[in-house]
């Protein structure tokens, strides 16, 4: 199954208010560099989304944990904050002008070492192990 990695740690997007025009939060000021980011492994990797999109966020585990737990988490389901809908929110936001034209969406996140968002090309209605 061919896959597009993009070697960042996954973001939620915030919600935004007004005030974020002048009031430079810091979890919005995140939110754009990792939109800029995104943008700039998108255009290296040639990447332009489609309209079934399947994707995995892989969520970085705590540098404070052990490593019996890391080894324990690796690759398990992911199920605290950020939610699933808004990490996929963050993506197709900083990649798409006008995301309409995607109908079919399909999304995990589990734990890894380090974080990635993955882009399945493929066959959409299964994941690769």
């Amino acid at each position: 199954m061919e896959k597009i990695t993009f070697n960042i740690n996954p973001l939620g997007k915030p919600r935004m208010v007004r005030s974020d025009s002048w009031n430079k939060r810091p979890a919005v000021q995140r939110y754009w560099e990792f939109k800029d980011r995104i943008n700039i492994q998108a255009n290296l990797l040639g990447y332009k989304v489609t309209a079934e999109l399947c994707l995995e966020f892989i969520i970085p585990m705590s540098d404070s944990w052990t490593d019996k737990k890391k080894a324990l988490m690796i690759g398990k389901p992911h199920q605290q904050t950020p939610d699933i809908d808004n990490l996929v929110k963050a993506f197709l936001d900083a990649l798409c002008e006008q995301d309409n034209f995607v109908y079919y969406i399909s999304a995990k996140k589990t734990w890894g070492n380090s974080g990635k968002i993955i882009v399945y090309k493929d066959n959409c209605n299964t994941f690769a192990e």
